[in-house]
């Protein structure tokens, strides 16, 4: 087999930007941890099968599902939150986002359309954060304000997302 330099009619395939470093879903009741899980099913439209929270939840405003589907933070993000704040570290799942990334510049994909797995996500503001990230550390709110928070995402294709899956960017 020799090295063929001549265009493919297929288009290239995006190069992965990162993973997924870890899952998370809300429980029912408010305040309480974040379940850890290897696997989730997203469902276009209504965000996270399993998700008591935010699963299929309509906007109080319009009656149509709420864009807040599905939540993504950096983990570098979180580490380097944790060493400005004097913490030895912030553990998975404890800023309350479903999924945590390594490798990827969340902030800069704004706008854009990832594949993670067998699901395509669309990035489409970042995620104000609550003041509940006080209640890990005072100041972790002010801290993640100003393009140091995470991403909130509406989800454009079913499929499933595991732990590991990279994350891909797709040509708009």
């Amino acid at each position: 087999m020799g090295e063929h330099h001549g265009r493919m009619n297929t288009a290239p395939s995006p190069a992965p930007l990162g993973h997924v470093a870890s899952l998370h879903l809300h429980p029912a009741e408010s305040g309480a941890p974040l379940q850890a899980v290897d696997a989730v099913e997203v469902v276009a439209g209504k965000g996270i099968s399993g998700d008591a929270r935010y699963f299929g939840r309509l906007s109080r405003d319009t009656g149509q599902p709420t864009r807040r589907q599905v939540s993504l933070i950096e983990r570098e993000q979180i580490g380097e939150h944790a060493t400005a704040l004097g913490l030895p570290a912030i553990a998975p799942g404890a800023v309350r986002s479903n999924i945590e990334t390594s490798g990827v510049n969340l902030i800069a994909l704004l706008g854009q359309k990832v594949e993670i797995g067998g699901a395509v996500l669309h990035l489409y503001a970042p995620r104000d954060p609550c003041a509940k990230m006080d209640a890990i550390c005072q100041g972790l709110r002010a801290r993640m304000m100003d393009q140091r928070q995470g991403v909130l995402a509406e989800v454009v294709r079913s499929g499933a997302v595991r732990v590991g899956d990279a994350i891909l960017i797709l040509e708009p």
